[in-house]
């Protein structure tokens, strides 16, 4: 009987009969083979075997000798994009000063926590939002330790991988100012929304994508676990809405690992997994015409008023599913250039800025808060409503200095009091 097999027993001790709980208590020990004995030893025994550890202990030594002649040794990494190079769980844990096991913890591959009651183990905070259609929305916030990991993971990993040139969301150097700028002053403006763009991302994708880069299996999917989340059952019964298909697709996919929207990575990561769809949507724009890019879930085609529109949206549906992303038919806008072109929150009729109706509300709110005080006209209960406005104010001024200007010396007259001087500074 081989020390290997004794040693898995061991592991095993306890342990709930399950394949993910099971593949969770081998990992340290088998790597890339814990689930593929795992699974075989839940299709030996369905429920947890009765007889003695002999028999159990027969049965894993067989196993292991079938899986050691059929699974190749792991080849040295061949490191790509100047990624942070981590050959194993352990040096991965030895770099982001984690102690033994913290890794798997913080990755979860068994989904323990998606069963367990919500309390302080838990890495996510959840709080439900209604957005301005009334579909919910879930930000799912990573607790402090979990969060300055993943943005270890960001800098070391994820940033270090391109991004293809239509990607403007939550890329450095590129803003909703960049994007809308592609697709000004064109005669005819597309936008199509993919929806669940974050939830429908899993682990499997984002550890393929780690495998690319040079990570081992075993590396790969213990990042990928650190960057994805199950919503606890708890959390999901509390979402918000009306029920519809819309609504129980998104808890469908917000129970299966997923990025969270509330992560620093997510972004990053689905960036980088989505450079398969920015290219092939690049080169369909190109066959006709067009413009294309992108910024998060929003896909942006613009060109003439001649431009094939229904064939293209039907065509950038299906590159869309082929790539693993769905579009939303109900919120395609199709802007020819006698109606408003806005995208992000910018008209790009003509050059790109915010709209006439949203910088007027901004000045009467500045307005406002300079003749009855701040507090006053904070109705939505901003914590830090003074950095709030001056966001705004570069906002609404984005393309035109004159507006901002006008703005600024409207922000400069409110008292915010004593631990706030008049000004900007």
């Amino acid at each position: 009987m081989s020390e290997e097999a004794e040693g898995v027993l061991r592991d095993l001790l306890g342990v709930r009969w399950d394949t993910g709980p099971l593949t969770a208590a081998l990992a340290d020990r088998l790597g890339d083979r814990a689930s593929g004995l795992a699974e075989r030893l839940v299709e030996r025994w369905p429920k947890a075997p009765r007889g003695t550890h002999a028999e159990l202990l027969d049965e894993i030594d067989v196993l292991l000798a079938v899986r050691r002649r059929l699974v190749p040794a792991e080849p040295e990494p061949s490191w790509r994009w100047g990624v942070e190079p981590w050959p194993s769980v352990e040096a991965l844990a030895r770099h982001l000063d984690l102690r033994d096991g913290e890794a798997e913890w913080f990755a979860d591959p068994g989904g323990w926590l998606r069963r367990a009651p919500e309390g302080p183990l838990h890495h996510y905070r959840g709080t439900w939002r209604v957005g301005p259609s009334g579909a919910p929305r879930l930000l799912e916030s990573p607790a402090p330790r979990l969060a300055e990991l993943q943005r270890r993971i960001g800098r070391r990993v994820l940033e270090r991988i391109p991004v293809h040139p239509g990607a403007h969301g939550y890329v450095r150097g590129r803003s909703p100012l960049t994007f809308a700028a592609v697709h000004a002053g064109r005669a005819m403006v597309l936008r199509v929304d993919v929806e669940g763009f974050f939830s429908r991302i899993g682990p499997a994708r984002i550890a393929g994508l780690l495998r690319t880069a040079g990570y081992p299996a075993a590396v790969a999917a213990v990042l990928a676990g650190m960057l994805v989340t199950s919503t606890p059952r708890q959390v999901l019964r509390r979402a918000p809405g009306v029920p519809g298909e819309t609504r129980r697709r998104l808890l469908d996919r917000l129970a299966l690992p997923h990025l969270p929207q509330g992560a620093s990575t997510s972004p990053a990561v689905a960036n980088v997994l989505a450079h398969g769809l920015d290219r092939r949507l690049d080169g369909l724009a190109a066959a006709v015409g067009a413009r294309y890019a992108r910024y998060a879930d929003d896909l942006v085609f613009s060109g003439e008023a001649d431009l094939p529109v229904h064939g293209l949206l039907r065509r950038a549906g299906e590159i869309a599913a082929d790539e693993g992303f769905d579009v939303r038919p109900d919120k395609t806008r199709i802007m020819p250039a006698h109606r408003r072109q806005r995208i992000t929150g910018l008209v790009v009729n003509e050059h790109p800025a915010v709209s006439r109706r949203d910088y007027d509300d901004l000045r009467a709110l500045l307005h406002n808060c300079a003749r009855t005080g701040p507090d006053a006209q904070n109705a939505e209960g901003h914590p830090a409503f003074r950095e709030h406005l001056l966001g705004r104010i570069s906002w609404a001024g984005t393309g035109r200095p004159a507006r901002q200007a006008r703005l600024a010396a409207l922000f400069d007259r409110i008292d915010f009091g004593p631990d706030h001087p008049p000004g900007r500074g």
